[in-house]
């Protein structure tokens, strides 16, 4: 896990693959009408869910790649599945997720939608 979350995303930001996510303006007015709390709910069932076990079902597929903010930010910031847990964030597959993992996992989530949300768009 990164202790400074601004090493991360500069290195998120050095992938082709993962900065070539963005919330496109229905995403963002989703956010808007849904308030961050709702969001930062959502994204601990998500990952509470599809990335806590030690061996989630369908991983490395349980991810969607568009419908609600949280999936595309797991894309964008390597959270999306066990295998791109370890290789980004050096949380390793095969042993359930603590409360402290899980909490660093959605504090990416947030910050990368956070900075989403400081483009502007369309209301």
């Amino acid at each position: 896990m990164y202790k400074n979350l601004d090493n991360l995303f500069f290195n998120l930001n050095k992938s082709k693959f993962r900065s070539s996510f963005h919330l496109n303006d229905d995403l963002k007015k989703y956010v808007n009408e849904k308030g961050m709390d709702t969001i930062k709910s959502h994204a601990y069932d998500f990952v509470n869910k599809k990335l806590k076990p030690a061996f989630p079902y369908n991983d490395g597929k349980q991810t969607a790649y568009k419908g609600h903010p949280v999936f595309v930010a797991q894309h964008a910031t390597g959270t999306c599945c066990r295998g791109c847990l370890e290789k980004w964030h050096h949380i390793f597959k095969g042993k359930e997720l603590t409360d402290i993992e899980v909490n660093y996992i959605v504090s990416v989530i947030m910050r990368w939608i956070e900075n989403e949300m400081k483009i502007s768009f369309k209301k």
